[in-house]
């Protein structure tokens, strides 16, 4: 069924646009909120809202927690934290929902909202449904008894960085490694440094003064010309570069080439071909050439839509429900990024690096001897 308001990945435009204005987030908030009473039968709901580091994040907030205190859902709020950082904590807080403010690798002046359903999981069709079903009715605030609470949580960056921390093998660390870790002025500038500093690693920071308006600008993962410089000049080993809100990312080599989505998948499904470890496919964004002739199509089986006669791809309700209990290697835009699907989906961009690591980034083979024989 079409969406009126929903896009692929949550709503989002330019800032003092329609949609992106106070009183439709207001609204949206509401109806959230709505959505969520009805679908836990008048269970008072909690939920989790972050943002990236763009300055209309603050106006935005305020009307999502308007909106779901209107309709008498709790509402708890972190700051700054990776889109993952918030799927992790909707399912770790045991909550009913979460709420990311960001317009990803976009420029400052678009944001957007995206929401996440109990589990951290993408919302269900049939709650984006009930979810604009109550945007078009007329917005009605609950009596002041009915009300709900918002609140600011401390600590959500550190818990997320533990968190993160714990998915890298007990048995190994990054002391002696250099790296370079740009994180576009975004939702990640103070939690990826952290996890590879503690980890071990010596970290250089660059993308990590956000101001409001230079998220994305000429850094992070879409600017990969900022980061190979920098691990030119201070002769690092590696560098690693996430977008706005952290769910995108790059690496660059000691040599400064660079490693997108398509060339780390390949990576990690050829270090774990080569550790005998079994795994059900891959799944791309859309962007990687799966099944075209390249050489993730030929060498690992592409899983693809039965729906839609085209390779699955993240970011739809469809890959979710099909990949659940299979063991994928994929590129993820929606909860994380390029990972080895095994546990969970909460990995921030930056720490699909750390798994990479974890998994095959000797420090004498290095990114480019992985890759080999990649188109």
């Amino acid at each position: 069924m079409a969406r009126k308001y929903f896009g692929t990945d949550g709503i989002r435009g330019e800032v003092g646009q329609f949609p992106i204005t106070p009183d439709f987030v207001l609204k949206l908030g509401c109806a959230f909120g709505r959505a969520l009473i009805k679908h836990e039968h008048g269970k008072q709901p909690t939920v989790i809202i972050g943002k990236d580091t763009r300055i209309s994040g603050y106006m935005l907030e305020t009307a999502l927690v308007a909106g779901f205190t209107a309709a008498g859902v709790h509402v708890l709020q972190t700051g700054p934290l990776p889109t993952p950082g918030i799927a992790y904590l909707t399912r770790a807080l045991r909550l009913s929902g979460g709420v990311m403010i960001s317009a990803s690798h976009n420029e400052f002046s678009d944001n957007g909202i995206k929401f996440f359903a109990e589990g951290g999981v993408k919302l269900s069709d049939e709650l984006e449904i009930a979810i604009e079903a109550e945007l078009d009715k007329e917005m009605v605030t609950n009596p002041s008894l009915q009300l709900g609470r918002a609140r600011r949580i401390s600590g959500a960056d550190d818990r997320y960085i533990e968190f993160c921390k714990s998915t890298f093998p007990s048995n190994l660390d990054l002391r002696g490694l250099k790296l370079v870790v740009d994180t576009a002025n975004g939702a990640g500038y103070h939690t990826a440094p952290k996890v590879f500093h503690e980890l071990g690693a010596e970290v250089i920071e660059i993308g990590n003064t956000p101001n409001g308006f230079n998220i994305n600008d000429k850094v992070g993962a879409t600017h990969p010309k900022t980061l190979q410089a920098a691990v030119l000049q201070n002769e690092a080993d590696y560098g690693i570069a996430l977008d706005g809100d952290g769910d995108r990312l790059i690496m660059v080599d000691r040599h400064g080439a660079v490693f997108d989505g398509d060339k780390l998948i390949y990576i990690i499904a050829k270090a774990l071909s080569q550790q005998g470890i079994q795994f059900g496919g891959v799944v791309g964004t859309g962007d990687e050439q799966f099944g075209n002739g390249k050489s993730l199509g030929r060498t690992w089986h592409c899983l693809w839509s039965c729906e839609s006669g085209r390779p699955l791809c993240v970011g739809n309700v469809e890959t979710t429900r099909l990949v659940a209990g299979r063991r994928i290697v994929w590129t993820h835009f929606v909860h994380g990024q390029t990972q080895y699907r095994r546990w969970h989906d909460f990995r921030a961009a930056s720490f699909g690096g750390i798994e990479n690591f974890g998994s095959r980034f000797e420090r004498g083979g290095g990114l480019a001897a992985l890759s080999a024989n990649h188109d």
